[in-house]
């Protein structure tokens, strides 16, 4: 699967405050709360599920990754989006090991490896 994602037993605020602190625990940073709802009722559209995207991202990987292939920062800042569906709050993302499979590149095949265990880590002490 492209995705790996879980249901919370939390609320979104809650789920959305708890990953921040795990992600932290993992050396990464939130650089950005995207609140998709709030946009598009604000842009006039009818939309009621609550869905943020976080961006997330660890600058000494970054760099790392970087480094070795400029095109990586497409994916980059890697985004974990908290939503609700059905009245089930969510939390997931994309693999970096999937996204990472476009530039067919071993040693950073081991590097995606190693991010998307940290971010799962933080997902899976988050819900």
């Amino acid at each position: 699967m492209f995705h790996y994602t879980k249901e919370s037993s939390m609320g979104m605020q809650e789920t959305i405050d708890k990953l921040q602190e795990n992600l932290q625990e993992e050396k990464f940073g939130v650089l950005w709360e995207f609140d998709v709802k709030g946009k598009l009722n604000e842009k006039g559209l009818d939309f009621e599920d609550p869905f943020v995207v976080l961006e997330v991202c660890n600058p000494h990987e970054a760099k790392r990754v970087l480094d070795v292939n400029k095109l990586v920062g497409y994916f980059l800042p890697c985004k974990i989006v908290v939503y609700k569906e059905e009245e089930q709050v969510k939390i997931g993302m994309p693999r970096p090991t999937e996204l990472i499979k476009a530039v067919e590149d071993s040693q950073l095949t081991e590097i995606a490896e190693d991010i998307e265990k940290r971010l799962i880590a933080a997902i899976d002490k988050s819900v």
